[in-house]
């Protein structure tokens, strides 16, 4: 590790000195150390412009493409699936679910679909856009946790009413779940006393409104990224490091500090 990158070290274990309540906002950068690619989501199904069938992908994975053409769409879903189950969380994840374990109040942010905070030990996740291991029904209630969709047919059809299944997740064109962004402002109300954010490019406004708020009011704000982001010229602190090894630094060297 670089001198500079101790130092700043340094400087994110003073705020957490402090510090009773933290929010991290994570992106895919915190899931490359698990094998999942960054470029724009999982599995690299982004790296093309155009599906094998002549639509842009965000078309082929929009909301109306899963309601005209379902088979499509869970063509490339189950890319992002198979990426998702075939890896697991990472030393990123476990360090945020023991920081949850040991300040008073931490919660997550994420815009991940890989159920990976939850599956290191987070409680307090807000999946702003879903997980791919919960699967809803299109016309009822009903609802499955998988861990893979090899067994099933495409597109799945519900075991109760026979229509289309899908992965509880926010396709292109769609809103944002009601119930968690409400949850995202009640915890953003309440305050934090720390806002990490981590691998992301802070391109979506809820993603970036945390951090430029907290650097508004003069919280510390520390970003996790080996690139630039939206929100890179406005935090206090930026670790231009992977955030498995970022954060694994500052839990050590926190740990070691107050022992």
């Amino acid at each position: 590790m670089s001198n500079s990158h101790s130092q700043l070290i340094d400087r994110v274990v003073d705020f957490l000195g402090s510090a009773r309540s933290l929010l991290f906002i994570t992106g895919a950068g915190i899931s490359a150390d698990s094998g999942l690619p960054t470029y724009r989501g999982i599995g690299g199904l982004y790296d093309v412009d155009v599906t094998e069938e002549g639509y842009p992908i965000e078309e082929a994975l929009s909301g109306r493409m899963m309601q005209v053409r379902p088979e499509l769409t869970w063509k490339y879903l189950a890319q992002i699936g198979r990426a998702a189950f075939a890896a697991r969380f990472n030393r990123g994840h476990e360090v945020i679910a023991q920081m949850e374990a040991y300040f008073d109040r931490v919660w997550t942010l994420t815009q991940n679909v890989d159920g990976f905070h939850r599956q290191a030990g987070s409680e307090n996740v807000i999946d702003v856009h879903g997980d791919m291991h919960e699967l809803c029904c299109t016309a009822c209630e009903f609802r499955r946790t998988v861990s893979e969709f090899g067994d099933l047919p495409m597109p799945p059809r519900c075991p109760e009413c026979e229509a289309i299944l899908r992965p509880d997740v926010v396709l292109f064109g769609e809103m944002l779940p009601t119930a968690k962004v409400e949850r995202l402002y009640r915890e953003l109300a309440a305050g934090f006393d720390v806002v990490f954010t981590v691998g992301t490019t802070s391109v979506f406004p809820y993603i970036a409104e945390p951090v430029l708020r907290a650097s508004h009011l003069g919280v510390p704000t520390v970003e996790i990224n080996p690139g630039e982001s939206d929100v890179s010229s406005v935090v206090d602190v930026k670790l231009a490091m992977g955030a498995a090894d970022a954060l694994d630094a500052i839990w050590r060297r926190y740990r070691e500090a107050v022992e």
